[in-house]
């Protein structure tokens, strides 16, 4: 089906402000608790963002086998082929599931010596175990709802996750604000009430997806598709899905990598990162949608047999991801006096904040085109192992290498360490250029 331009923008902005609202709920998410775990004190704020790394790792092993499905999905979605749909879907929850378990035993098990590797700080160890040994139960649920809801944004319905986030928003803002600073009668709790607020709102994501699921959902998933044999299917999931999932895990230990350099060079950098990394996910919603939207609606062209469409598609999110990257670093500027006067950090920690959220301005208009490209356009036709490649080369063959070695062997201040670690996008710059030229992610790999 072809778009002509006044539709396709329309039918992009269909897909872009859903997911781009969804992104930025998830970021009030996070912000909510460091804002006001930021107003405990340096510690807490530490030790949750730093357990978080651990999450963090876990949904994007969970993103990276829903990208992976997605390639499949789209693309069936175009031919719309329902059935091969649901497998895909039960085949990437079992997945999910067995991973979530694992992750979930590990930080019961060993909550300390997961965080010592964030950080050598027992004071941050010890409220980061708090914190762990509550929120972990929440992975068994994003096991479930991150899977279904991506699956859904591949089929084109995505308001059903701006409802449920929204949602759980709002019921963990509520219960953080209650717990953390003891309101209502309630025991002041701090790092714990923050723990107990997330696995609440985790729990509501689920039930939510479970009710939209049996009275909703176009597709018709049961119990027994989480066991169904499709030989060739598997192997197609295993093909596609596999290289992104690495590539996502490849990309988040890299970020938890990068955590653990700044982890070393002090709390006051920790605590600076903790907030600059959510004034980096606020000023990338909206690129981050555009990318979800082009792998949707390329992968669909895809599917369709309309090749030239799906070019024409690709050059239009390229300069959407333009666009959307300088409207991010104009955020992040705009928003750094408000958050220097806000958080209630160091002298120390308000220099090291100042500094790293002019580098994130750069660093979020090379993220909104690189993310379009490799996310969105060149898994939308299966090229997913490209993605891999690149991470490995430009992330830790080039900014974490240089800059563990900047932090450990010459001990650069945090400033300059921060500008080489977030160097990679900029380096990737003219070598996803160069890949988009070559057409060859223009593939259709359904059956």
């Amino acid at each position: 089906m072809k778009l002509e331009t006044k539709n396709f923008y329309k039918t992009v902005g269909a897909l872009v402000l859903p997911i781009a609202l969804q992104n930025l709920i998830n970021v009030a998410v996070t912000s909510a608790d460091v804002v006001m775990l930021g107003r405990v004190g340096e510690t807490v704020l530490s030790g949750s963002s730093l357990a978080g790394q651990v999450q963090f790792i876990l949904t994007l092993f969970i993103f990276g086998l829903t990208s992976g499905a997605a390639v499949l999905t789209a693309q069936y979605w175009g031919k719309k082929d329902m059935r091969t749909i649901e497998k895909v879907m039960g085949i990437a929850f079992r997945f999910s599931i067995i991973v979530s378990v694992i992750f979930l035993l590990a930080v019961q098990i060993f909550p300390a010596q997961v965080m010592s590797i964030f950080t050598p700080e027992q004071p941050v160890i010890d409220e980061g175990v708090k914190y762990l040994r509550i929120v972990s139960f929440s992975y068994l649920t994003c096991a479930v709802t991150h899977v279904y809801l991506n699956v859904m944004r591949s089929v084109e319905r995505v308001v059903i996750a701006t409802v449920t986030y929204s949602v759980s928003l709002i019921v963990n803002i509520i219960i953080n604000g209650i717990l953390i600073f003891g309101l209502l009668g309630f025991p002041q709790m701090g790092i714990v009430g923050a723990a107990i607020g997330t696995l609440v709102a985790r729990i509501v994501e689920l039930l939510i997806v479970v009710v939209y699921a049996k009275t909703k959902s176009i597709l018709n998933f049961k119990l027994r598709d989480l066991f169904v044999r499709d030989k060739l299917l598997f192997q197609d999931f295993i093909r596609y899905a596999i290289p992104v999932t690495l590539n996502e895990l490849m990309w988040g230990t890299g970020c938890s990598v990068i955590a653990v350099v700044i982890g070393h060079m002090g709390q006051a950098a920790v605590a600076a990162n903790s907030v600059a990394q959510v004034t980096r996910q606020l000023a990338t919603v909206v690129s981050f949608g555009i990318a979800a939207a082009a792998a949707v609606l390329i992968g669909k062209a895809i599917g369709e047999d309309n090749y030239e469409e799906a070019q024409k598609y690709g050059t239009r999110f390229v300069k959407l991801s333009i666009v959307a990257g300088l409207a991010g670093a104009l955020v992040v500027l705009i928003a750094r006096p408000i958050v220097l006067q806000v958080m209630t950090l160091t002298p120390t920690a308000q220099g090291y904040l100042s500094t790293m959220m002019f580098i994130m301005a750069y660093f979020v208009v090379a993220q909104a085109y690189n993310t379009t490209m490799v996310v969105g356009i060149f898994r939308a036709g299966g090229d997913t192992r490209f993605g891999l490649v690149l991470d490995v080369v430009t992330m830790w063959g080039c900014s974490i290498l240089f800059g563990a070695i900047a932090a450990f062997v010459f001990h650069w201040s945090v400033e300059w360490v921060y500008v080489l670690l977030l160097s990679d996008e900029i380096i990737k710059i003219p070598l996803t250029t160069w890949r988009y030229k070559t057409r060859v992610w223009l593939r259709n790999v359904t059956r």
